[in-house]
């Protein structure tokens, strides 16, 4: 198997200016975003070549990243690169105009499309998961969902509770990783004070090292102090808990404490990331010996977790789900998520709150600076206030002075964007 690289590959790519490794410039773009997908400090788990979501991976291992790069490197201007679940494949002979990478990941035929066909052919090294922006080399860190996570909390806002922020708002939710890492700015963004329940504490000390939270405790008495005390003072505040969603979700509707708001953007999509109740280590071991016995743990914490979001939903709270499954696997654990009609007790958060942004023709954009130059970004934003002036445009304008002000560059400098179309 080959080595993995050294991190000073990937940090020296952020400074790489017009140097060039690659044929073309198409291949040289594609070299530096993969790289960038994979910068220690982008990705939540660089050394297995996971960038977010709990196991989105930019390729299969390291073998097949080595065989990527020296792909591009030897790209010429009229040749396409195939990748299958992150594994180069083959370099076809196409013309200028056409793509220079293809990408397709985690395709298999419907009869064999279940979990335990997928995991059998990853631990065997034949596919991967790439979530939507690990696997196709455009991931840019949690900013990347930032402005989604914010204009959806600022709709919630909006539309539950007629005020143009959440102001006053306790939000509760789960997950603190590299997408779901984007709630406590999303929400303090909207003046709103978030308690988010994460099981490992790395990852909540990464957000507060980088911005993006702004307490930590392992403490639940000390995190519903200062929720409190934000609450009378009306001040925005992100607050990271270390704990389990299954005993914290049930122990506050134990006590009679009802959120306003309540979420969850856990990896409970993929069972095998999502954390069960019990101690770390013992689960990772659990899930080396046995994969179906670490579902079925996970399954009856996630019971846990829904059952407490319901009961808080019937006592008053805005509950809705992110898209994450979490509502699907709890039905699975034999949870009653829907009414008579099989519509479920809570929303996602695209129909409740931003199909209207699509139905207005809005949709994300995001840009990298490939020279790895602060300044280009800052440039763009410019440009970007300079061409879309007006009231209209005045969300767009808060969003990139915000930005500005809050979101740090890690990695490549980026920017994401919502903008209309047309």
């Amino acid at each position: 198997m080959a080595a993995r690289p050294s991190p000073e590959e990937f940090y020296a790519n952020t400074h790489l200016g017009a140097k060039r490794e690659a044929h073309t410039w198409d291949g040289e773009a594609a070299i530096r975003m993969l790289r960038n997908n994979l910068h220690p400090e982008v990705a939540i788990n660089w050394e297995e070549c996971i960038v977010y979501g709990g196991n989105g991976r930019a390729v299969r291992n390291w073998h097949e990243y080595h065989r990527i790069i020296q792909a591009l490197k030897d790209l010429k201007p009229d040749e396409t690169l195939c990748v299958q679940s992150g594994r180069a494949v083959y370099i076809a002979p196409t013309h200028p105009g056409a793509p220079r990478v293809i990408i397709a990941n985690a395709n298999l035929v419907p009869a064999w499309a279940d979990q335990a066909h997928f995991d059998a052919y990853d631990r065997a090294g034949l596919t991967m998961y790439g979530q939507m922006t690990a696997g196709s080399w455009i991931y840019i860190g949690t900013q990347g969902i930032l402005q989604g996570t914010y204009e959806t909390f600022a709709a919630c806002a909006q539309q539950e509770f007629h005020q143009d922020s959440l102001r006053g708002k306790f939000v509760l939710s789960a997950g603190m990783g590299g997408m779901s890492g984007a709630q406590p700015m999303a929400v303090t963004m909207n003046e709103g004070i978030l308690l988010d329940v994460e099981v490992r504490p790395e990852r909540i000390a990464r957000k507060v090292r980088e911005g993006y939270c702004d307490r930590m405790t392992d403490e639940l008495d000390e995190a519903l102090r200062w929720v409190e005390e934000a609450r009378r003072q009306q001040i925005p505040l992100s607050i990271g808990l270390v704990g389990n969603a299954a005993a914290v979700h049930p122990e506050l509707v134990r006590r009679g404490i009802i959120p306003d708001v309540v979420t969850d953007q856990t990896p409970a999509h993929d069972l095998g990331s999502y954390v069960p109740l019990g101690d770390l280590d013992e689960l990772e071991a659990l899930k080396r010996k046995s994969l179906e016995d670490y579902y079925k743990r996970a399954l009856e914490a996630i019971a846990l977790q829904v059952e407490a979001m319901l009961a808080m939903q019937k006592q008053g709270a805005v509950v809705f789900d992110y898209g994450n499954n979490l509502r699907a696997q709890a039905e699975q654990a034999g949870v009653r998520v829907r009414d008579t009609q099989g519509h479920f007790f809570y929303p996602g958060f695209v129909p409740a709150y931003i199909r209207p942004l699509f139905c207005d023709g809005k949709g994300p954009f995001r840009w990298a600076a490939l020279s790895g130059d602060p300044h280009d970004i800052l440039r763009i934003d410019q440009a970007v206030l300079e061409t879309f002036p007006g009231e209209e445009y005045r969300p767009l304008h808060r969003w990139i002075i915000k930005a500005r002000e809050r979101v740090p560059f890690i990695g490549l400098p980026t920017r994401i964007c919502w903008l209309g179309y047309g």
